[in-house]
């Protein structure tokens, strides 16, 4: 029997979502915090480096860290909404005479 989602319902898929996008704005400014810290230590610690370093420096730490605060925001929503429990992963159990693929 599938159980059913609590995002199904629209009032609980609203407020899920808009504690999401919240998280996810949080993350936006932590994320321009570490890279602007970042790059000023850079730019104190080294003096002859491309700007095609810092560029590089800024878009990999931005992607990295926005990537991951998507993933986990995910996780997050998942779990904090119950449609985790709503999963019905029953897997048939396996007998002794049976063989792995």
């Amino acid at each position: 029997m599938v159980h059913k989602s609590p995002l199904d319902d629209p009032e609980n898929a609203a407020f899920a979502w808009a504690r999401y996008r919240r998280l996810m704005r949080f993350m936006l400014l932590a994320t321009i915090g570490v890279v602007i810290i970042a790059l000023g230590l850079l730019y104190t610690q080294n003096e002859d480096i491309s700007p095609h370093f810092f560029i590089a420096v800024a878009l990999g730490i931005g992607f990295s860290m926005m990537l991951m605060s998507a993933l986990m925001g995910l996780v997050f929503l998942s779990n904090g909404t119950g449609h985790d429990d709503s999963v019905d992963n029953r897997l048939p159990r396996r007998g002794k005479g049976d063989e792995a693929d």
